[in-house]
């Protein structure tokens, strides 16, 4: 008898291999022994997806010669999957363990992607589960010992099945609504004078209307100026300010002035007098704990890091054993994580040198602990393994910093809330009434372990009908715009599926509100934006690049389309599935139609909306070219030239040539074609990130910064091959 244990890639083996007590290493997989096995075990892996969905010119070999109108839609009769390029010699291994294994355990990631990955692979060997008996390991950590109890009680693939079916179903629609509607929207583009291809997808265009609106309000914002009124309480020895109380805002101050004296109060000073104090105290309990997205927020506002580096880090962090499953939609945890943290706190501890006497709350509190919360995985805590010295060195700074925060965050629930005393004063003044609040901590509790803030805020001991003085002023204030997107604050729109939360709020989102995008998804969708250039980072900021702003333009002719709440709706439907409660054929059914009918619809919506399609053209032809500041006359634009016929000339210069400035630099260096966004960096910093794809005389291929050289006058892009 044979058992195989598919893995997802060879990290993961390992880590599996290494927790059994012998292996041997052969090409693609290992054999391993172990008590708990009682038959001959192979452990073997996939390089992520080994099978994947055919190109559309598989169905049709003139879909790969040109695009246009009238060969939409694209709906194959029989999806066909195929070997991905170059992962067929470990496909072939992995085959052949497959063939002759009695029993297989899928290993791969504890998820919906993981079944996906597995069942691919399986169903294009042709194995059902009727043929083999398949298991299901299904854990949330690579701890040894969480990796050997998983093993020892492994699940009924079954249970998980309908997982896989979830994921093929996103996947297929993804594929349908990306191939039909890119071509739909660069062919009709096209036809309005715009030479480019416009990526659409289920998920990506959606994400990028919510930036494209944001940035949209902020354009469009004009500041208001209004006026409040304050009151200054004079008591006998201390003065502090007073608000209005319910709050009302003037046009202008002589509304303020006239509200004030039909009142009977007035600007200035005169008498009042305490209505009422209130003391209470009061008190707040730590952060919730994290959920992926909740930590790629606190990470992007805390550390800049975008979404994609945090999922990266987390990631390593769970393959060191350090962390728990990293693509977690959960903020809670059950009673036996509870358990285990609760008796490693000394150990978590030493690393913060807090004193253990800090940690009293030692009973479960279902703001963080609460069994019927958690389905697949729980929160992101830390594991049972405790770092030595040498891991912590060996950490990269991101990962000290997640690591820090995410253990932090976790021994906060341990320690006592946050304790403080607010004071409230109401003051009359004529029948005006003014409201003045106080803060003063009386105990940090969990602050000590998470620094915040304390907003302390002393007010002078007054006593009811205590007589004041109050001089009334009126205060000047404009309205403020809408703050541009972070990647942090975007993950939560994501999330929310638009809706507007701030970063408490959001911690408390649990996973029955479906966004757009999935825990395990929205980083990746996020970089494909800014890879395909519809999404520009400035400062931590997010904006539209002047590509994106067209294609969200023409895009609107469905609002469907563009709906982060309709997209929520079809994740929805995707998570049902998963569950067992709506059928793929069905999905895929109301795909099709959303899909045939904007085939239909807008290539007229958009010809008879001219003012959009002028809208677009000048967006297109003004827009998309200039890039930044000359950083050599400090006066000039660079402007992106392109050369359709040659575009080898394609190139970067700066519009003050005739006036001597010889700024510029080809697009295309070294056989690697720079982006926008590669110019962009390169222009304002100086220097680029380290870019992929550049070409050696040999064939081969390197990586390297590039960087600007303008001293005495000379204007390069050389190669920088400094690591930093």
């Amino acid at each position: 008898m044979t058992t195989v244990i598919l893995a997802e890639k060879p990290s993961q083996a390992k880590n599996y291999i290494e927790s059994f007590n012998s292996y041997e290493k052969y090409d693609g997989y290992f054999k391993v022994e172990d008590p708990i096995f009682n038959d001959e075990t192979f452990v073997t892996y996939c390089f992520g997806h080994l099978v994947t969905l055919a190109k559309p010119e598989y169905y049709n070999p003139d879909y790969a010669k040109s695009w246009n109108l009238k060969q939409l839609p694209i709906f194959p009769t029989a999806f066909h999957f195929e070997v991905a390029e170059g992962k067929h010699k470990q496909f072939n291994i992995v085959r052949e363990l497959l063939n002759k294994a009695n029993t297989i355990v899928i290993a791969t990631d504890s998820d919906r992607e993981g079944e996906n990955i597995a069942w691919s692979i399986l169903n294009q060997v042709h194995i059902t589960n009727q043929q083999k008996n398949i298991k299901r390991l299904w854990i949330n950590s690579l701890e040894k010992s969480v990796v050997l109890e998983g093993f020892k009680n492994l699940k009924d693939d079954e249970d998980y099945y309908n997982f896989f079916v979830e994921a093929q179903t996103r996947q297929l629609s993804d594929w349908l609504v990306g191939m039909n509607l890119t071509r739909l929207f660069t062919c009709v583009l096209g036809q309005q004078g715009i030479r480019s291809t416009f990526s659409v997808g289920r998920v990506q265009t959606p994400t990028l209307n919510l930036v494209y609106e944001r940035d949209l309000a902020i354009k469009n914002f004009k500041s208001v100026p209004y006026f409040e009124v304050e009151s200054e309480i004079l008591t006998d020895s201390e003065k502090f300010v007073s608000k209005l109380t319910p709050s009302k805002q003037f046009e202008n101050e002589s509304n303020l002035i006239t509200f004030i004296e039909n009142n009977d109060a007035q600007k200035g000073l005169q008498d009042g007098y305490i209505q009422s104090v209130e003391k209470k105290r009061k008190n707040s309990a730590s952060p919730r704990l994290f959920s992926l997205s909740s930590l790629q927020s606190e990470v992007n506002r805390r550390y800049k890091a975008t979404a994609s580096e945090t999922l990266k880090a987390v990631q390593s962090l769970y393959e060191k054993k350090l962390l728990s499953y990293p693509r977690s939609d959960c903020n809670y945890i059950t009673e036996a994580e509870f358990a285990y943290l609760k008796e490693n706190i000394d150990n978590y501890a030493i690393l913060f040198n807090k004193d253990v006497s800090l940690f009293t709350q030692i009973e479960p509190d279902k703001r963080y602990v609460n069994n019927k919360k958690v389905q697949e995985h729980y929160a992101i805590i830390p594991t049972r393994n405790i770092p030595t010295t040498e891991q912590i060195q060996s950490f990269n700074k991101l990962e000290l910093q997640i690591y820090t925060l995410v253990v932090a965050t976790t021994l906060a629930m341990f320690m006592e809330p946050y304790l403080y005393d607010e004071t409230i004063i109401i003051t009359k003044v004529g029948n005006l009434t003014f409201k003045a609040s106080g803060q003063i901590p009386i105990s940090k509790g969990w602050h000590e372990m998470i620094k915040v803030t304390e907003n302390e805020k002393h007010l002078p001991e007054v006593i009811e009908g205590q007589v004041v003085k109050a001089y009334l002023v009126s205060v000047e204030k404009k309205t403020s715009s809408p703050k541009p997107f972070t990647e942090g604050t975007l993950i939560t729109a994501m999330k929310t599926a638009g809706k507007t939360l701030d970063d408490k709020e959001a911690q408390s989102i649990l996973k029955d509100v479906e966004g757009i995008g999935t825990e395990a998804t929205r980083a990746n969708i996020i970089d494909e934006l800014k890879k395909k250039e519809y999404l520009v980072i400035s400062k931590n900021k997010l904006h539209v690049s002047p590509k994106g702003s067209i294609l969200c333009q023409a895009a609107a002719s469905s609002q469907t389309l563009v709906s982060a709440s309709m997209t929520a709706e079809w994740e929805k439907k995707l998570k049902l599935i998963g569950h067992g409660e709506f059928e793929q054929k069905q999905f895929l059914a109301n795909v099709k139609q959303f899909i045939q009918e904007l085939v239909g619809d807008v290539p007229t919506k958009l010809k008879d909306n001219q003012n959009l399609v002028t809208q677009i053209k000048e967006n297109s032809n003004n827009n998309n070219k200039i890039i930044g500041t000359c950083p050599l006359c400090k006066k000039g634009k660079i402007m992106y030239r392109e050369n359709k016929k040659e575009p080898r000339r394609s190139f970067y210069g700066c519009n003050r040539y005739k006036e001597g400035c010889k700024f510029g630099f080809s697009q295309i260096i070294a056989g690697k074609k720079l982006t926008n966004n590669n110019a962009k960096e390169l222009i304002e910093k100086g220097k680029t990130k380290k870019i992929n794809g550049f070409k050696k005389k040999d064939g081969g291929s390197f990586a390297a910064a590039l960087k600007l050289d303008l001293t005495a006058d000379r204007n390069k892009v050389i190669f920088d091959f400094s690591k930093k």
